[in-house]
């Protein structure tokens, strides 16, 4: 993803400390430091005059709670959020590249769909209770990804099991053929800043 600013030598000579950059968000990682930066960064893109903010996602996953901040932020968001997948976007970052009002994906990016993980460990009870929540977490993302590719909500459910629950790859021709990409490529946000003088007046 390439931003391009285009700025008139008269706003740069005088005027360049009010200028803000458009912001392009990137995730690499899915922890809770991850989404304190997701969210400084969307807020700061909402303060420069851009119209879309662009996500870009380069990741094999992390942690789904930290999924869940980053994807109640982008819920929240008031300016559509275009997400773009420029070599992998797996697990939580699938799930995330999801959220897209459009989804860009580069011909050599790969996605990766598979089941949320339980890790509890411990006493039986607390094993049972783990699996109970990963279970509840794994319905709701695979809902909330049917929902944003504008599929029924068993959509990938279905899949996954006939898959076995294996872990489900899909280079941008599968990621496209089930609409979890709406365009191929790596799209550009260009912004140009000028000053017009016009002079005006009449004849008496």
């Amino acid at each position: 993803m390439k931003k391009y600013l285009t700025v008139d030598p008269n706003i740069i000579a005088k005027h360049s400390e009010l200028i803000d950059e458009p912001v392009v968000v990137r995730v690499n990682k899915f922890n809770e430091e991850g989404a304190k930066e997701f969210a400084e960064a969307l807020e700061k893109a909402h303060g420069t005059g851009q119209p879309v903010i662009p996500v870009v996602i380069d990741s094999y996953g992390g942690q789904v709670y930290s999924l869940l901040d980053m994807v109640s932020q982008i819920q929240n968001c008031k300016l559509p959020v275009v997400t773009i997948c420029e070599g992998k976007a797996m697990s939580c970052g699938a799930v995330l590249f999801s959220m897209g009002e459009q989804r860009w994906i580069s011909k050599t990016a790969t996605i990766m769909i598979h089941d949320v993980s339980s890790m509890e460990w411990g006493k039986v009870e607390e094993v049972k209770a783990g699996a109970h929540e990963a279970d509840r977490l794994n319905q709701f993302i695979y809902k909330l990804m049917a929902k944003n590719c504008k599929q029924d909500e068993d959509y990938f459910l279905k899949i996954i099991h006939q898959k076995s629950h294996a872990e489900w790859y899909l280079p941008y021709t599968v990621a496209r053929k089930h609409n979890f990409a709406t365009h191929t490529g790596v799209p550009s946000l260009s912004t140009e800043i000028k000053v017009e003088y016009t002079f005006t007046g009449w004849d008496e």
